[in-house]
This record gives structure tokens, C-alpha cells and sequence, in this order.
């Protein structure tokens, strides 16, 4: 094979066409077998093969910086530079499934958020400029989806300022990010693919008239110099000349020698370009091709010639979610929901089926999702914001000055919260408790369980002068945990012996680790250290009555999915504190580091975050409270 042969870039060089042909259909069937195996971004890899090969070929990595935004469509990338053990692709200890700067020095970066490689490309050719780098460039590749965001605009503001600094930016355009491109970008994008013969008019019309004897050339120079016009009747890509950008395109993004012949003349060229390069998300397999929600964008674990999943899965936290919003739906006509690019992931579609006109997809840009959903409240619907946790990251600035600030009734969903696992650094959902912390009226629910999920979601979309936030974590719901009683607004899920006066351990537990938290408390009991277990279903603001109930404990202990620095564990301190109780409390969440991917469950275990970890914890905690030395041996917890 010749993949095999394939040590580094410049394996690359020595190839034929016939070769590098056959070279991106062996990548193709590598990349089918290994993702079905462990899933991951399938989709969007089979649309780059050629892409990237000419990427490879025509820039000189990891001299010349190739970037890639959003880095899911990077596995071609790993391949080609020397990585090609897929056998434990996002697992411990495997391949990341983005860019890596601890794997290869071909990868600059990693952060996996899209929109952002404009920036980064800016910065790195203004860099190459100071310290006088001329054999160096920088090629970055977006999108069409990336596009829709408006930190690529910004960053394309910039980049067209420079007239003489050497950039290429590759526009990966499949008329889609997750399902398909929307937007007035997407349509014209759409337009260019549609329009055929510009630049073969107007070479043609060069050489006709440079023929002309004495008018001939003036004549031409007249017609060059409106092609703008020209462009925008025949084909619109003036819209990137407009900014200043040489336009190149569009490309067969799967003709390995027109897309080194158009790379190769931006290279070539002293300032920015885009090469406009159209590819086929999946290409090249059929199961890919026929998905039409998103052209198997992420994959789990698939039948490599069915494109079937390999086990049922069970009800997910997404699925609960979607099926209640539909239910919503049919209740009050003044909800509507918000996407960003992400209908189906987060579970919109079933509402956008069920009422098309009242979903909106803003596309990649959070923040205009925050805010336009600011405008949607004040003019007199709820909207439901549905996004991942770790992207409402990047629209905090408008939750706080244009939700909060004028009292808005927006609710924010957000998927995948806490610790995602596999997917990395850059989409654990452990930082919205500690930012959303500091927002004026915010309120913010962790349902434990698919029924509390659903009840809180009522609960939050009822609430019309402030923003309400509902988040829960990936993957498959957990049993019922039913409460046993109702303390203030929190639930109690285990009370201490009644006749325990004043038990040890208040456990203040959040969210979905509600089960856990109960394993802890059996843990203690088996010591002989009492408890008791709340859920305070709302955990911003601190529900009132968890100082009263905290003064009656020795100790009070929480347990949280997010971020220790600022999250709720600081917040119930700083809540006691202004109760004046001064009862000793520990909490538990996840250390502010970035996390390196692995499953959820080993993630929670190297942290610390684990039934007989806290629990072990806990015991040597009340032993000191009892008198004990820390030389003493505590009680060990099996």
C-alpha cells in the first residue's frame, strides 16, 4: 500500500498522479475501517482526502504553518504526517481526534472551536513579517460552516489591510458545517458553485483584444478595470475582492492537480488569497453520502458497510431534551428555539419538523445567537437557545450585557456539560457554572435525572424577566433518583437515621452525579458517619434554605460536574458565609487544568471524582473533626 510508504510530507513529493490518485482512495477505505471501529469525524475527513494531499505537496510543513479550523477535519492531516494508528483514535492514550502540538510538531493548533483559524493565521503571517521570514507561509483552511461565524469576518478585516502580507486561505466549501450551510454567506457561496466560464471569458477576451491593433489593449484595460461589475453579474466572488482578497476559484476540491496549480499560484502571490475549493462531505462512501442530516459527520461505532450503528443506544440526555421541547411546542405557541449550526446534535429537529417556523439556525456565531435571542424576548416570544456547553463559552458577553442586562427571557440549554471525555480539552463543559456565577438574575438549573430534566426545562421556560440556563451531560440518561422529601426548594434524596440530632455530612450534590453522591453517602454509613443528601435542582441562586439546613451539620460537602475555581461549591461557601455559618465545607469537581481525552468514567477516576474517592475524603475530614491526629490511620473505605 502505498499509505504505508507515507512516513512525513515529503513521501509525498515522490509520487505520480496515477499514484497520488490511488494514495487518496486507500486513505478513504483506512479512514472507513478505522472510524467505524471507534467512531469519531468520518464525514468531514472523506471530504478533504485530496485537499489536504495537495496541501501537503505544495506547502512545505512544519516550516510553512498549515492550519485547520474546525480540527475535526484533520485525520487526513495526522496521516499524512507520520500518525497512522487509528486503533485507539480518541481514547486514552490514542489520537486525539483534533490537531495535537503533544503529537507532532505539523499540528499549531488545537483548540477545536471553529471560526478561529483566520486569526490565527493573521497573527502568524504579521509574525513572519516582523522577524522577516520571506520562505515561510501560512495556509489556512475553513469551512463554508466556519464562515458563518463573525470572529472569521474580523479576522478577514484584518487579513485584507495587508495588501503585500503573503497569507492563502483555503475555503473548504460542502455547503455544510454540521447538516447544510445556511445563511446569506451559504447563498452565496452557492451562487459561485453554480456559475461557470468567468475566468475563461475574460482570458479569452484578453487574448482577442491584445490581438486588436491601437484600441485593443486600452479597450481591455477598461474592461479589466470594471471586472468587478463584471464579476458580480457573472459570478459574485467580488464580494471577497471587495475586501482586498485575490479570489482564486472555485476548485474541484477533489482534482489533486488543479488544487496544486491553485495553491501553488497563491503561494506564489505577495499577498492574501482565497482559494475557493469545492469538496463532498463523505465522499466516497455511500452510507455518508445517503445521510442526509449531516453526511455522518461524527459517528459512533458503525458496521463499516451499512453505516449502521453496531449496539441500540439508550435515551440520552439530548433525546429527553428534544422530546420535551416538541411537547413545549404544542403547549405555547411563543416558544421558539436557536441553533448554532448544531440542529441535530443538540436534538432541535424534532422541534424544526414539528414547527419550522419558529426555529432559527444563526449558524457558527454564538454570539448573534445570544443576542438575537435578547431581541426575540423583548419582542414577545421565549426563545430556547440549545447549545453545547462548552461553546456558550463564547457568547458570555452577550448572556451578561444583552440577556441579563435587560432582563430578557431567553433559556439557555446546554448540552454536553461537564466532562465530555473523548472529544478532549476543548469540549469539556466545566467552566459554564463558574462563569455564568457572576451573571445579575441568571438562574441556572442541573436536573439529576430525564424526569427533573423535563420538569426544570418547564420550570425555566415559565421565568419571563431573566435568563434561566438548564444543563445535563453527554451521552445516556441514568436511572430515577426520587426524592424522599423537600427541604426549602431542594430536593432530599437520603435523610440521616431519625435519631441522629445533628448528622455529620451535609452532601450537596449537582446534577447527574446524584447517584454517585448516594454511593457516597452508603460509603460513610458503613463507617458510622451519618448524612444527609440534598439536590437543589436550582443551583444559582442558592436556594435559602441550605444555610438553616447546613447549620445543622457538621460538615457540608459538594459534589459538582464543572470546575471547582467559582462554581457551585464556591458559591454555597460564600452563601454560608454571608448566612454567618461557620460550618467547615469541602468541595469536589474538576481541578482547573485542561483535560487530555479519555472516556468520561476514566476521566472522573484519574481526577478524583468517584464514589470511594470522596468518600475516603470525607472520612479522613469528620476523623480530624473528632479529634484525631493526622498521623492517626482513618477508617479506609472499600
Amino acid at each position: 500500500m502505498l499509505l504505508t510508504r507515507i512516513k512525513g510530507p515529503r513521501d509525498l513529493d515522490r509520487l505520480s498522479q496515477e499514484e497520488l490518485t490511488q494514495l487518496a482512495a486507500e486513505i478513504r477505505s483506512f479512514l472507513v475501517d478505522a472510524v467505524s471501529k471507534t467512531g469519531g469525524h468520518l464525514g468531514p475527513n472523506l471530504g478533504v482526502v485530496e485537499l489536504t494531499i495537495a496541501l501537503h505537496r505544495v506547502f512545505d510543513s512544519p516550516k510553512d504553518k498549515v492550519l485547520f479550523d474546525t480540527g475535526h477535519q484533520a485525520y487526513v492531516h495526522k496521516l499524512l504526517t507520520g500518525r497512522q494508528d487509528f486503533g485507539n483514535l480518541r481514547s486514552k492514550g490514542g489520537l486525539s481526534g483534533y490537531p495535537s502540538r503533544a503529537e507532532s510538531d505539523h499540528d499549531v493548533i488545537e483548540n477545536s472551536h471553529a471560526s478561529t483559524v483566520l486569526g490565527w493565521a493573521d497573527g502568524l503571517a504579521k509574525a513572519n513579517e516582523v522577524l522577516r521570514r520571506e520562505d515561510h507561509h501560512v495556509a489556512a483552511v475553513i469551512g463554508d460552516g466556519a464562515l458563518t461565524g463573525g470572529m472569521a469576518w474580523e479576522a478577514l478585516n484584518n487579513i485584507a489591510a495587508a495588501k503585500d502580507r503573503p497569507l492563502v486561505i483555503v475555503v473548504n466549501d460542502n455547503e455544510r458545517s454540521y447538516g447544510p450551510t445556511i445563511g446569506g454567506l451559504a447563498n452565496h457561496l452557492a451562487t459561485l458553485r453554480t456559475t461557470d466560464g468567468y475566468e475563461r471569458f475574460l482570458a479569452r477576451g484578453k487574448e482577442l483584444l491584445e490581438r486588436t491593433p491601437v484600441v485593443g489593449k486600452p479597450l481591455f484595460e477598461t474592461l479589466h478595470g470594471a471586472k468587478k461589475g463584471l464579476k458580480d453579474f457573472i459570478a459574485p466572488q467580488g464580494m471577497f475582492e471587495d475586501l482586498g482578497l485575490k479570489y482564486i476559484g472555485p476548485i474541484d476540491g477533489h482534482d489533486i492537480e488543479a488544487l496544486e496549480s491553485a495553491l501553488q499560484r497563491a503561494k506564489r502571490f505577495s499577498g492574501p488569497v482565497i482559494v475557493h475549493c469545492l469538496t463532498q462531505k463523505g465522499r466516497g462512501y455511500t452510507p455518508a453520502l445517503e445521510h442526509e442530516a449531516d453526511r455522518f459527520h461524527a459517528v459512533g461505532v458503525i458496521h463499516p458497510d451499512t453505516g449502521l450503528p453496531v449496539k441500540t443506544a439508550a435515551a440520552s440526555w439530548t433525546s429527553v431534551f428534544a422530546d420535551e421541547m416538541v411537547k413545549l411546542g404544542h403547549e405555547r405557541e411563543d416558544i421558539v428555539a436557536i441553533t448554532a449550526a448544531m440542529l441535530h446534535p443538540v436534538g432541535l429537529n424534532k422541534f424544526a419538523e414539528a414547527f419550522p417556523d419558529r426555529i432559527f439556525d444563526v449558524g457558527i456565531a454564538e454570539q448573534h445567537g445570544a443576542t438575537s435571542a435578547a431581541g426575540l424576548a423583548t419582542g414577545g416570544v421565549h426563545p430556547v437557545f440549545a447549545v453545547y456547553a462548552t461553546f456558550l463559552n463564547r457568547a458570555f458577553d452577550q448572556v451578561l450585557m444583552d440577556v441579563a442586562l435587560h432582563k430578557c427571557g431567553v433559556t439557555f440549554v446546554l448540552d454536553r456539560a461537564g466532562v465530555t471525555g473523548d472529544d478532549g480539552a476543548s469540549h469539556n463543559g466545566m467552566w459554564d457554572m463558574s462563569i455564568l456565577q457572576v451573571v445579575p438574575g441568571l438562574r441556572l438549573a442541573a436536573p439529576r435525572d430525564a424526569e427533573q430534566l423535563r420538569a426544570q426545562l418547564r420550570e425555566a421556560v415559565a421565568v419571563e424577566d431573566a435568563p434561566t440556563v438548564v444543563r445535563f451531560s453527554k451521552g445516556v440518561v441514568g436511572p430515577a433518583v426520587p426524592a424522599v422529601g423537600r427541604i426549602g426548594g431542594m430536593d432530599l434524596l437520603r435523610a440521616p437515621a431519625p435519631e441522629v440530632t445533628r448528622p455529620d455530612v451535609l452532601l450537596v450534590s449537582v446534577g447527574a452525579l446524584a447517584p454517585m453522591c448516594l454511593e457516597v453517602a452508603d460509603l460513610l454509613d458503613k463507617q458510622g458517619i451519618s448524612s444527609t443528601v440534598v439536590d437543589p435542582r436550582w443551583v444559582k441562586p442558592v436556594d435559602e434554605a441550605l444555610a438553616p439546613l447546613a447549620e445543622r451539620h457538621r460538615v457540608v460537602v459538594t459534589v459538582e460536574d464543572n470546575g471547582r475555581t467559582g462554581g457551585v461549591g464556591a458559591a454555597v461557601s460564600q452563601a454560608l458565609r454571608d448566612a454567618g455559618v461557620d460550618v467547615p465545607l469541602r468541595d469536589f469537581g474538576i481541578p482547573q487544568r485542561f483535560l487530555d481525552h479519555a472516556l468520561r468514567k476514566e476521566i472522573l477516576a484519574e481526577i478524583g471524582l468517584t464514589a470511594p474517592d470522596i468518600a475516603r475524603q470525607v472520612t479522613g475530614l469528620v476523623a480530624k473533626l473528632d479529634g484525631r491526629y493526622d498521623n492517626e490511620p482513618a477508617a479506609t473505605v472499600d
